[in-house]
């Protein structure tokens, strides 16, 4: 198995995220500086491979482009996904550092 390259930090972080001309809701369950987990209950296939995850702030907006690497389904249903930070920001690689320490 190959092992990460960055430590992975357990969260639970409210996000929004469009694909395929819709509007989702979901939830970082961990993240690391070139990458995350989100969950969402309510994803529908087929998907955008190329999106951008929004995570609101307290007076500020961070937008993620992400790159769509797996789908997860339990059930009937598509219910998260791992994506990889396309080309991270400094003021998103901020935001996990700051995530660490809390």
């Amino acid at each position: 198995m190959q092992k990460r390259s960055f430590e992975r930090v357990h969260a639970n972080i409210k996000v929004k995220f469009f694909c395929c001309e819709s509007h989702y809701n979901g939830t970082v369950m961990n993240l690391s500086e070139d990458g995350m987990y989100i969950s969402t209950d309510e994803m529908r296939f087929p998907f955008d491979s190329e999106i951008e995850i929004i995570i609101p702030l307290n007076e500020d907006i961070l937008k993620v482009p992400v790159k769509v690497m797996r789908i997860t389904k339990s059930s009937d249903l598509y219910d998260g996904l791992g994506v990889k930070v396309l080309m991270p920001s400094e003021h998103y690689i901020n935001f996990v550092n700051n995530c660490k320490n809390c």
